[in-house]
């Protein structure tokens, strides 16, 4: 990952405005629509051409007089102790509202996940897919299938790498107990713990602040220092802040749940407490966020899984934030993306899930006479699938549709079908 270019200061941008007709043009796109939707860092921004006839660095100066006027502070700091700010753009707005709708207490509930008989695999398969993409993205090697049977079964772990799956798992289920319980710094030590169980060489390094002596860094395998977090003499009073934020203590101002539980995630990451397993524990924290708040079907949902695919991402979110004036909002913009993609993905999941099974009672159902007696009627496709004798049947056929080897074949039929039992009204609009 390559480190992002620094913007320009904005106080020597303002300094170096001599021309008041350029002045004019930048103080009018504060009132005007951004030239681009996303919330850019200076180093994607500079390479769009610039509106107004104004250069990149003008057209920076702009931005950042439109965004300066929006930013809040929060308790956490730098090691200049400059305040991290955030700013909440119309795009997170918009996914905030998706998220509240996708995943808290008004959600459109997912009846598999709400009927006894099938909640608990689904709340298993979601435990092991944020166990095992949140251990890849801190680089454990075990395969999917390998860890998925440690778990099934419940074999121990064979190496360090599927400890790390493990103890993430575990971790994932402490944190539904937990979540009923407001954060304190021994939370803080007890999921680190977990996360970390087994996996130091020296047991007391869990659950307990790096020492002076244990200087740490962020950095790259060519040495490339990313991030430098604060000094352990800090961390005490750094994290009794961190929870008091996380407990809605602070600050002042309503913050909205979601972006309090991002902002939560970032904090412990930044701070970097540990020696190891941070990543680990600042993703365990933001779960425990969104399941006070409320928002259950986060028991169902992996976040690593979206992270896992776009590790780069990730990470510059973070070093957007960090050289651009401490702006949180680079990494609330990233997870709020994050967050509703990981909605979605469990909502096509469960819908895939629901038209396999209709599949099987489909093929329970219909014997192999009946289908090739329901064939030479066409009700069925020649190989005795697809069978559409009511209107039930058309609908499983529809949803199932995508599945087909012959898609067109499988189509014409089903319009057929639909026309036959005056049910066309069924048939989705582009067909």
């Amino acid at each position: 990952m390559k480190k992002p270019e620094t913007p320009p200061v904005f106080e020597d941008l303002l300094k170096s405005l001599h021309n008041s007709s350029t002045m004019m043009k930048i103080m009018n796109l504060r009132n005007e629509k951004p030239a681009v939707s996303n919330y850019l860092h200076w180093d994607q921004l500079r390479r769009y051409p610039p509106p107004a006839d104004l250069t990149s660095e003008e057209w920076w100066l702009g931005v950042k007089m439109q965004r300066l006027g929006a930013l809040r502070a929060i308790p956490l700091k730098d090691s200049s102790q400059k305040p991290f700010r955030f700013c909440v753009p119309d795009l997170v707005i918009e996914k905030l509202h998706d998220i509240d709708c996708g995943s808290g207490a008004t959600v459109n509930i997912p009846a598999p996940i709400t009927n006894p008989q099938t909640r608990d695999q689904y709340l298993i398969r979601s435990l092991m897919e944020e166990a095992i993409t949140s251990s890849q993205l801190e680089g454990a090697a075990t395969t999917r299938e390998v860890a998925k049977e440690m778990i099934r079964t419940g074999r121990a772990p064979r190496d360090k790498n599927e400890q790390m799956i493990f103890n993430n798992f575990s971790t994932m289920q402490r944190i539904m107990d937990l979540k009923k319980q407001p954060l304190s710094v021994e939370m803080v030590f007890e999921i680190h713990r977990l996360v970390t169980d087994k996996t130091f060489a020296s047991p007391d390094v869990a659950g307990r602040f790096r020492k002076p002596e244990e200087s740490i860094t962020v950095e790259d395998h060519e040495g490339t220092v990313f991030h430098q977090p604060p000094p352990s003499s800090e961390l005490p009073e750094r994290l009794k802040l961190m929870c008091d934020f996380a407990n809605g203590i602070t600050p002042e101002y309503f913050v909205h749940p979601v972006i309090r539980a991002i902002i939560l995630h970032f904090w412990l990451a930044y701070d970097h407490p540990f020696i190891d397993g941070n990543g680990r524990t600042a993703r365990a924290l933001f779960y425990w966020a969104m399941l006070r708040n409320h928002y259950w079907l986060f028991e169902f949902i992996s976040i690593s899984t979206i992270l896992r695919k776009s590790p780069i991402k990730y990470g510059l979110s973070f070093l957007y934030t960090e050289t651009d004036d401490n702006d949180l909002t680079y990494f609330v913009v990233a997870q709020t993306k994050v967050i509703a993609a990981a909605i979605q993905k469990l909502h096509e999941y469960i819908d895939e899930k629901k038209v396999l099974n209709q599949k099987m009672i489909d093929e329970r159902e219909f014997s192999e006479e009946k289908r090739e007696a329901l064939a030479k009627k066409g009700y069925s496709l020649p190989d005795g699938s697809y069978p559409i004798v009511n209107d039930d049947d058309l609908k499983n056929a529809i949803k199932s549709y995508g599945r087909s080897s012959h898609p067109e074949k499988t189509k014409a039929h089903i319009i057929k079908r639909a026309k036959e039992l005056g049910k066309e009204k069924e048939l989705p609009e582009d067909w």
